[in-house]
């Protein structure tokens, strides 16, 4: 009896109309399926806004600033209209022409304590007299600074509230995606608190600063929009809007973002030490391309290539000019960018293990690491150990498209290198030439060749032959200008 009913049961699911309502059933729970996610999405941005604004605050800056004499930026000079705007001024101003003025600012921040630390852009505070906070509430404050750090441009102030404040939390900005939804707030143009929406246009842009790490956003950012928050959907800060690209000054969709991952740090040095403390190896350095790599022989171009090494925790550890920075603290180095911003992020007096490169084989080196706002970046470039050669008599050859002699002390006088410099001299470069194209030119000082010092023409070329013979497709030279070292590998002819 029962093999019967299972036999009818098989038999009615296999007909077209118990198949075509199967169909009608799965369709319909899909439907409804796509239904309640929609529903579960939020019709609007207007409740995350409605939480996070309280925190986002107004910056009022005041400043005293020089009176100037005459018309200077009213009309042309030598306008005939010039002699009615000076009389003008001059019935205006205290009869001398210099009366003081204050000048205002306007930018954007936000509260990251109840107890009332605001976070906004070095350059909206920067050589302000009186900063005024204005809350979402209405409320104003005085604020203080607490330290900047104009190389991330980021500010930290301290307001004092009778009740705590609201406040918002940073978030991972390493955790952000290209595509992901951003809001930024702030008070764009002085019109008081704006919001605006866009996603992640791009990630790790750098502008000009050393340690820059920006996020890219469309959300539109203008001026007075500096210093403000830049959020994920989740109410956390990923960064703080710095600057614009725009060839009108108003937004194109193109922003920037400090990343919250450095942000944090600034702040929690200029919170402790009211200044920032940035870890400091102490070399001069540039990225390994691939003609530099071929001729030193490494199996890629990657790293960070040693260019000079000044007085400093890597002297004293022993790094030296020439040497390849493969990793840095169990990191590997892709190039002098990375680098610089993980030294900067690493503590000032920890030992750090610095793997490099050197004469085709790696070794680690142990470097004790200084600070970086106490080096002088303008310490003159290390003389070199050598006792200087015999005078030779000078003599002059063309290679590698350059015309070379060697340094006389006439010679490093008009060049204003150290007496103690010895090398060749550029004293001529072939414009066709790939030593041109690669920027070298006449003044230019040559000290190496082949990660070997070289002083006289018959060791450059001695050189160009050992390199020839050892199968190199180009020679390797270290080039002064200045001062200042850079490697550049020039090709060697067939």
């Amino acid at each position: 009896m029962q093999s019967q009913v299972r036999a009818r049961a098989r038999a009615l699911h296999e007909t077209p109309v118990f198949r075509a309502f199967l169909m009608s059933v799965l369709t319909l729970a899909f439907i409804i399926l796509q239904a309640v996610a929609v529903l579960a999405k939020p019709e609007s941005l207007a409740p995350l806004a409605e939480k996070i604004s309280p925190s986002v605050v107004n910056i009022t800056t005041s400043t005293m600033v020089e009176g100037r004499t005459g018309p200077q930026g009213i009309v042309p000079e030598g306008s005939p209209f010039e002699d009615f705007f000076r009389e003008f001024q001059d019935r205006n101003s205290d009869g001398d022409g210099q009366q003081p003025r204050r000048s205002s600012a306007l930018g954007s921040g936000f509260v990251i304590s109840e107890d009332g630390f605001v976070v906004t852009n070095n350059h909206v505070i920067e050589g302000a007299d009186e900063i005024t906070i204005e809350f979402f509430s209405g409320l104003e404050l005085k604020a203080e600074v607490v330290g900047t750090d104009p190389n991330t441009d980021i500010a930290l102030l301290k307001v004092e509230a009778t009740t705590p404040l609201p406040f918002v939390n940073f978030g991972d900005s390493n955790a952000a995606r290209v595509g992901d939804w951003v809001i930024a707030m702030g008070n764009p143009l002085g019109q008081g608190f704006s919001v605006s929406a866009g996603i992640v246009s791009a990630r790790n842009r750098a502008l000009s600063g050393t340690y820059d790490d920006y996020i890219q956003t469309d959300a539109a950012i203008n001026r007075g929009n500096s210093g403000g928050p830049l959020f994920n959907m989740d109410g956390e800060v990923i960064g703080v809007n710095t600057a614009i690209l725009s060839p009108t000054g108003g937004s194109i969709g193109i922003g920037f973002s400090m990343a919250s991952n450095v942000v944090t740090r600034v702040v929690d040095q200029l919170k402790e030490f009211g200044e920032t403390r940035r870890g400091w190896l102490g070399v001069r350095i540039q990225d390994v391309t691939e003609d530099v790599a071929d001729a030193m022989d490494l199996a890629k171009a990657t790293g960070a290539l040693i260019t000079d090494v000044p007085d400093g925790p890597a002297k004293d550890a022993g790094l030296q000019t020439g040497d390849v920075i493969l990793s840095f603290d169990g990191v590997d180095v892709a190039d002098t960018r990375g680098l610089v911003r993980q030294v900067g992020n690493s503590p000032v007096g920890q030992t750090v293990r610095v793997t490099v490169m050197r004469d085709g084989k790696s070794q680690t080196i142990k470097v004790v690491l200084g600070r970086r706002e106490d080096a002088n970046s303008d310490a003159p470039v290390a003389p070199e150990n050598e006792e200087n050669p015999a005078e030779v008599s000078p003599q002059t050859t063309s290679l590698l498209g350059l015309t070379l002699t060697p340094l006389t002390d006439e010679m490093r006088e008009e060049l204003a290198v150290g007496d103690t410099m010895n090398g060749l001299a550029v004293t001529e470069v072939d414009e066709a030439s790939e030593a041109f194209e690669k920027g070298l030119r006449a003044g230019d000082v040559i000290t190496e060749a082949g990660q070997q010092k070289v002083v006289t023409i018959a060791e450059l070329e001695e050189r160009l032959t050992s390199a020839k013979e050892a199968g190199r497709k180009s020679l390797l030279l270290l080039v002064r200008r200045a001062g200042d070292p850079r490697f550049v590998a020039l090709t060697l002819a067939e």
